[in-house]
C-alpha cells in the first residue's frame, strides 16, 4: 500500500514590513527631520538668494568667508604639494576668492578647489544625520568662522561672525543638540554646491575674480566655460546624492539612540 504523502508546504513569503527594512530605507526619524531632497533644495535656494542679492547677501558674509576660505585653502595645499609657489591670496565675500600660483601642476591645483569643497560639504551633510558628528563638526565650524577675522575690517561682518558663533553655541542646548544637525546640513549644502554660487557670481553678477570653471576654459581653450561648469555641477550633485545615501545607510538611528550616542561626547540637555 503506497504511503500517503502531504503536499510540500511553500516557505513563508517575506512580509512587507521585513522587505521594507532595506539598508537604504530612511528610518522614521530620518524622514521626520530634514533628510529629504526637497529640504536640501530649499536650503540651496535660500543660500543662492542670500549669496547674490544685494544688501541681503551681507547677512551671510561670515558663512561665505568660511566657504570661500576652505575652497582657496584646498588650492593652496595642492599648489604647495605639487611644487607651486603662492604669489597672492584673496578671500572676499563680495569679489570672491583667488589664489595666484606660480609653478605646480595647474590641472590638479584648479581641481582641488571644487573637489575640496565637495568633500568638506559632504562631511557636514553626514553631520546632519547624527548629533555626535554634528557636535564634532561644530568645533571645525566654530574655529573656521573666527579665522577670517584676522583679515576682516568690516564691522558688520565682525558682528555677524559673533552672532553665528552664538547660534552655534546655543544650538548645543536645544533638544540635546539636535539643532546642530540643521546648522551642519546648511553649511554642507553651501560648501558642496559651491560651483553653483561660483559660476553664478561670474556669469550673472560679474564678480572681479573669475570662477574656476572660467579658469579651466583658459587652461583648456577647446572646452568652453559652460561645459566645465556643467561638468562640475553634475559632479557636485552626484556627490550630494552619494553623501545623502551614505548618511541614511550609516546613521539609521532613532532620536533616542542618537541622543544616547551623543551623550557620550560633551552631553547637554
Amino acid at each position: 500500500m503506497a504511503a500517503i504523502t502531504r503536499r510540500p508546504i511553500a516557505p513563508p513569503m517575506p512580509s512587507i514590513t521585513a522587505a521594507a527594512q532595506s539598508p537604504l530605507q530612511p528610518s522614521s526619524d530620518q524622514i521626520l527631520y530634514q533628510f529629504s531632497t526637497l529640504q536640501m533644495v530649499a536650503m540651496a535656494v535660500i543660500i543662492f538668494g542670500f549669496w547674490n542679492v544685494p544688501v541681503v547677501r551681507n547677512l551671510i558674509n561670515p558663512l561665505k568667508l568660511f566657504t570661500i576660505g576652505w575652497h582657496e585653502l584646498c588650492h593652496i595645499i595642492v599648489a604647495i604639494l605639487t611644487g607651486g609657489r603662492i604669489l597672492k591670496i584673496t578671500i572676499d565675500p563680495h569679489v570672491g576668492g583667488a589664489t595666484i600660483v606660480e609653478g605646480g601642476i595647474p590641472t590638479m591645483i584648479l581641481s582641488a578647489g571644487y573637489i575640496g569643497s565637495t568633500l568638506f560639504g559632504g562631511v557636514f551633510i553626514l553631520a546632519g544625520y547624527t548629533v555626535l558628528v554634528a557636535k564634532i563638526m561644530s568645533f571645525v565650524l566654530g574655529i573656521g568662522l573666527l579665522m577670517p577675522l584676522a583679515l576682516v575690517r568690516d564691522k558688520l561682518t565682525i558682528v555677524l561672525t559673533f552672532v553665528y558663533e552664538g547660534l552655534l553655541i546655543g544650538f548645543w542646548f536645544i533638544d540635546h543638540a539636535q539643532a546642530l544637525r540643521w546648522y551642519c546640513l546648511f553649511i554642507g549644502v553651501m560648501n558642496i554646491l559651491f560651483v553653483i554660487w561660483d559660476v553664478a557670481d561670474d556669469r550673472f553678477f560679474h564678480k572681479t575674480n573669475d570662477s574656476d570653471a572660467a579658469q579651466f576654459s583658459i587652461l583648456y581653450p577647446k572646452i568652453p566655460t559652460h561645459v566645465w561648469a556643467m561638468f562640475w555641477i553634475i559632479f557636485q550633485f552626484g556627490a550630494i546624492a552619494g553623501f545623502s545615501i551614505l548618511g541614511i545607510f550609516a546613521f539609521k538611528m532613532t532620536q533616542e539612540q542618537m541622543d544616547a550616542q551623543a551623550a557620550m561626547f560633551l552631553p547637554t540637555r
